[in-house]
């Protein structure tokens, strides 16, 4: 059974990886190892599982946001004119575009560096971001449990722990195959056909 000091390990742990720009972790990766070392956990500690790496990553990405976010204030006022105006163009989808950076395992810093630059709101970062890490940390945690459950009688958690993360290495290079912002862009562009574009 979990304890309060395996979630403040797990917090920890979430933390001090994500706060390294690029080079960290996946978060996926992060939860499922977690998950591991707690052995046979029930639903309810996977989903504490997901989100404690969700608090202790948004946390640790506030870090990198927060820094950038008050750079921007010291800004030349052309550059900063320029930063409004693409805050602007982006700001009706920034909320979503940041969800789904965090919830995949792709380089989330270009996104949190450039937010933070053209200074969106703390609030909305802070939700949208948690809520993105929330997701996949829920499916990393609850991936590890199932590595338990299917190889735990007869595998030891080390071999386990390689087994997910060559899966996890798997995932995230098909997720990277998979371009994301040109997908979002054809998205966000298409535009509903009108009665006569539907009638021919």
């Amino acid at each position: 059974m979990a304890t309060p000091i395996d979630f403040i390990i797990i917090f920890v742990m979430s933390f001090s990886l994500n706060l390294i720009p690029f080079a960290g972790p996946s978060n996926l990766l992060i939860a499922s190892t977690a998950a591991i070392g707690l052995g046979n956990a029930d639903p309810l500690t996977l989903i504490f599982v997901g989100g404690f790496i969700a608090l202790g990553s948004t946390l640790a990405k506030g870090v990198h946001y927060m820094v950038t976010f008050f750079i921007s204030g010291k800004l030349a006022e052309k550059r900063r004119q320029k930063l409004d105006a693409d805050a602007a163009k982006i700001k009706r989808w920034a909320f979503l575009l940041l969800f789904v950076t965090a919830a995949t395992p792709i380089p989330d810093e270009p996104i949190v560096i450039s937010l933070g630059l053209m200074k969106y709101k703390p609030a909305k970062f802070f939700v949208a971001y948690f809520l993105g890490k929330f997701a996949i940390g829920i499916m990393g945690a609850f991936l590890g449990g199932f590595a338990i459950d299917i190889f735990g009688d007869f595998m030891s958690s080390e071999a386990i722990i390689a087994i997910s993360i060559v899966l996890t290495v798997i995932f995230t290079i098909i997720l990277l195959k998979v371009d994301i912002s040109k997908l979002a862009e054809k998205y966000l562009r298409r535009k509903p056909k009108t009665d006569q574009e539907k009638t021919k």
